[in-house]
């Protein structure tokens, strides 16, 4: 059996406010990533999925329980430690918008991480990174303010190329764009994962969206992983209720299975309330 290239263990998570209250926003994870695999975390705002992105690259604090990349444990190490690790790791953020300098060309944001790891990097590395997503070889001259919002979020990818990780965390990667560009960025990743054997950390709200490139798939339920499984099992036969939830939230083309699959989200939402009530009544006697 192929060991893990990640490993979440037992995470905790816990920031503390100005007034010394504390909030554990993770509890108690454990995942495992496997080279070349994809691995999404679903669930809505607020469910923990992107801080456990955070956890990993050493944005936001471990409390308890550790993370481990190939082997060694990467939890709460040093600044200098972290930028070794940082080659194995890369992220592509949400935003294309705002996760590129718009004062730097295409060329400099490409050659800025092999610069500050060390790595060699030139105009040739820079063109072919921009072939691998699919733009056009000259775009390392121009600006980001110059692109459309899918070739922006595919020169952050090239980004993340750059220095051949092991690793990619996508934090939302395709919710700022439309439909069409969606299925086109989602195609790119699983292209450049089979070129590659890159793994793939994806972070979406989106059931469906997740379903057409995971091979697995956690769903994340207030910091607790509260289903996990095989892509096609978990979206299209959930067994926890708030997958449920997330399965019948997700959009689909036709109206009428959209009409039909609202009116069911909504009667389990009722059955879920009506259960709510029954539990807190008091005994009748």
């Amino acid at each position: 059996m192929t060991s893990p290239i990640l490993q979440v263990e037992n995470l905790v998570v816990t920031y503390t406010g100005r007034h010394g209250l504390s909030k554990k926003v993770i509890d108690n994870v454990s995942l495992d990533l496997k080279a070349g695999e994809t691995l999404s975390l679903v669930g809505e705002s607020g469910s923990g999925k992107t801080t456990i992105g955070r956890a990993i690259l050493g944005l936001a604090p471990v409390t308890e329980g550790g993370i481990k990349f190939r082997g060694e444990t990467i939890s709460n190490i040093s600044r200098s430690q972290r930028r070794k690790v940082a080659r194995g790791i890369q992220v592509v953020f949400q935003d294309p918008y705002s996760s590129l300098n718009p004062s730097m060309t295409v060329e400099d944001i490409l050659v800025e991480p092999m610069a500050a790891a060390g790595a060699p990097g030139g105009r040739q590395r820079v063109r072919e990174l921009l072939d691998s997503v699919g733009l056009p070889s000259d775009s390392g001259s121009r600006y980001p303010k110059e692109f459309s919002g899918g070739q922006r979020q595919r020169i952050a990818i090239a980004r993340a190329l750059a220095l051949d990780p092991s690793v990619i965390i996508c934090d939302e990667p395709t919710s700022a764009l439309d439909v069409t560009t969606q299925a086109r960025v989602l195609t790119l990743f699983k292209e450049l994962q089979e070129q590659t054997g890159v793994a793939y950390l994806f972070i979406s709200h989106d059931l469906g969206v997740v379903n057409s490139i995971s091979d697995r798939i956690a769903v994340l339920y207030q910091g607790s992983v509260v289903e996990i499984g095989e892509a096609d099992q978990v979206a299209r036969a959930p067994r926890h209720d708030y997958t449920r939830r997330l399965q019948m939230a997700a959009p689909v083309a036709d109206p009428k299975k959209q009409r039909e699959r609202r009116a069911a989200r909504l009667q389990l939402l009722a059955a879920e309330k009506a259960a709510d009530v029954h539990q807190g009544a008091p005994a009748q006697l």
